[in-house]
């Protein structure tokens, strides 16, 4: 498949450009490769997308641990899923809308239900697929793969935090999701900071609202936060960037905080971050949610930052929703 041009998400005005706005897929094939340098029970699998989710890298320097199964997805699963059993730590990818959509069942039974240790790392998530369109933008990917039991979902903020992802996944004995992007995005966690699942980044607890996002999200949110900050409404952001199991506990305590939680997601606001957060909070914090994200609709055709816009997930219309929901 040959992908077209595409602008990318640019940073806005303020934010930090010291370092090179860069995909998370990107950074996703070089800690692929790094790791297979250190560790022989790393092996990839890809069906016929590896220039596009960067696995590339790694089929090049370790032709002999790499599978490129072809159009078939749930084919790959199932072998991802042999492989772990026989002691690899496979890494399985292709586009989200394909892997967690033509391959829903083999995950459910031979990677879920028989808790076996392949790591399903999909690229082009959300609407910033762009020119692409509807049928290649996954937009209820978190939430299939979040109703599973065993499965880990995980979306990283920026490429810094997909290579500490990459590297902790490794690690982990058990299924997991990791969805990754498109677009080049900026850089938006500290330098020192290391990623732990299952724990929330705190950028700051406010008292007035808290914003609590998840990958481009974050980016948008920190933005959206100090505007609002300046005009007197103390708003915290959160990087929830482990879906499942959600950190329940940073949740609580900014919903005891402010007593009003805005999530923020590039993802239907059905199923995804904002649902696994008002389940928390209805049972054990009741507060004002809004959730701001993709409506029940698809997406359509256009730059990433065009359908940003259209979709009404930008850094004013975060601002509008906050102001609009404290007024009431």
């Amino acid at each position: 498949m040959t992908e077209t041009l595409h602008n990318p998400v640019l940073p806005g005005p303020g934010q930090d450009t010291e370092k090179k706005l860069k995909a998370t897929r990107d950074a996703y094939g070089e800690a692929l490769l790094e790791l297979g340098k250190k560790r022989s029970d790393i092996v990839a699998l890809d069906a016929d997308l590896s220039g596009s989710t960067k696995t590339c890298k790694f089929a090049k320097a370790f032709p002999d641990r790499f599978f490129n199964m072809g159009i078939a997805e749930q084919d790959m699963i199932g072998t991802a899923a042999g492989l772990a059993l026989t002691g690899k730590v496979p890494f399985a990818s292709t586009f989200a809308v394909f892997e967690t959509g033509r391959a829903w069942d083999q995950i459910r039974l031979t990677v879920c239900y028989s808790n076996t240790n392949v790591k399903l790392v999909a690229t082009h998530g959300g609407i910033t697929v762009g020119e692409d369109g509807a049928s290649h933008q996954a937009l209820e990917d978190i939430a299939l793969m979040r109703a599973l039991p065993n499965m880990n979902v995980i979306v990283p903020a920026d490429a810094a935090e997909t290579t500490s992802v990459i590297n902790a996944i490794a690690d982990y004995k058990g299924p997991v999701y990791v969805r990754l992007g498109r677009a080049k995005i900026p850089y938006v966690m500290p330098d020192d900071y290391k990623f732990t699942l299952g724990k929330a980044f705190v950028f700051h607890i406010g008292k007035d609202a808290n914003i609590i996002a998840a990958g481009i999200m974050v980016d948008i949110a920190k933005k959206a936060a100090e505007i609002l900050s300046k005009e007197g409404i103390d708003t915290g952001v959160i990087n929830m960037s482990t879906i499942k199991p959600l950190d329940e506990e940073t949740v609580l305590s900014a919903a005891g905080s402010s007593g009003f939680i805005v999530t923020a997601e590039e993802h239907s606001i059905i199923g995804g971050l904002g649902g696994a957060v008002c389940e928390l909070l209805s049972e054990r914090c009741p507060v004002r949610v809004k959730r701001v994200g993709m409506k029940d609709i698809f997406g359509c055709s256009g730059s990433p930052d065009e359908l940003l816009k259209y979709h009404g997930i930008t850094v004013e219309n975060l601002i509008k929703e906050v102001k609009t929901s404290l007024k009431k």
